[in-house]
């Protein structure tokens, strides 16, 4: 898969930033950002954590249906724009200070995120052939986890650290908004199409010989 098909492992890899990035800020860097910026307490952030997810929940289904209506790279990338956009939005509400304002940042900051997430898993196996789809999609996802969900808490702090602003984090979140459209402009859409046309390229030499 490595030696076949690199460009679609690393382009799929780096198609998950807009999600993984943004979604580990909201899911984590939240608790440190609100217990001491804003001085929220543990239970109000969790409260807020869990109310998103339940509304990402929701939201996940009816995005990936809508990616089967308007195809998976138009929803994929629309759902880049908002996720980058919605950053400074989120740290608006929240350096607000208001209770209310800050509940509703935290309650919808998944929301953005599973429109990417909703026609990903399919966005992902279709780019890789038949014969290699459960490898590459398999190693494109959680090289996403690597490079981009686990060290974006880290990174938040530490942009904080230096800018002492969450406009700067909101600026990386847009950062990583623009790497997942370029990346999904570069793949293909098998959106409703038959998918075993990708499976067309010729078998390795090793397979054609057994």
């Amino acid at each position: 898969m490595i030696k076949r098909q690199p460009k679609e492992l690393i382009l799929t890899a780096f198609t998950r930033m807009a999600e993984q990035g943004p979604g580990y800020v909201y899911i984590a860097y939240i608790f440190t950002y609100g217990t001491t910026v804003l001085g929220a307490s543990r239970d109000f952030l969790l409260a807020g954590v869990l109310t998103t997810s339940i509304l990402g929940f929701l939201w996940v289904s009816i995005a990936g249906h809508l990616s089967d209506r308007i195809g998976r790279k138009r929803m994929y990338m629309i759902g880049c724009v908002i996720s980058g956009l919605f950053g400074f939005i989120y740290f608006a509400l929240l350096d607000t200070r208001s209770a209310a304002w800050m509940f509703v940042a935290i309650a919808l900051s998944l929301v953005p995120v599973m429109n990417l997430y909703g026609p990903q898993a399919a966005l992902i196996a279709e780019s890789f052939a038949p014969r290699l789809r459960y490898s590459g999609a398999g190693i494109g996802y959680h090289l996403a986890s690597i490079i981009a969900g686990g060290p974006a808490p880290f990174i938040a702090a530490a942009l904080f650290a230096a800018y002492h602003s969450g406009y700067a984090i909101a600026f990386y979140i847009l950062g990583c908004g623009v790497i997942s459209i370029v990346a999904t402009a570069l793949l293909k859409d098998y959106t409703n199409k038959d998918i075993s046309e990708n499976s067309r390229r010729p078998a390795p030499t090793a397979a054609r010989r057994s």
